[in-house]
């Protein structure tokens, strides 16, 4: 179950992020400045990562022998800013255990 958390946590990372851009850049750019350059990328590229982040979900999911509420929860945390980040903090404490949850995020860890 290791490596599906590993793929969950970055797929979580890079959705919200994408997110983020989307929302907090593209959006005030397609509406405000009337370019919408931004979202005419950047959306599409967060619709292809955020159904690779169902798959993410939905494997650990089964792996981990959660209820179709929580897989269903855990997936809808993608489609809100900043809430898959809380999600992916949340989804490895219940499988890490609340000691054992790791500090920062996986490519920092990896690079120390």
């Amino acid at each position: 179950m290791g490596a599906a958390l590993t793929r969950y946590r970055l797929i979580a990372y890079v959705v919200g992020v994408v997110l983020i851009v989307l929302v907090a850049i593209g959006m005030p750019l397609k509406y405000l400045g009337h370019d919408d350059t931004v979202v005419a990328t950047v959306g599409p590229a967060h619709g292809f990562l955020y159904m690779i982040y169902l798959v993410a979900v939905f494997d650990l999911g089964r792996r981990a022998g959660w209820s179709l509420r929580r897989m269903v929860l855990v997936m809808l945390a993608g489609t809100i800013p900043f809430v898959s980040f809380y999600a992916e903090r949340k989804v490895t404490g219940w499988l890490r255990g609340p000691d054992r949850a790791p500090a920062g995020p996986p490519l920092a860890r990896q690079r120390s």
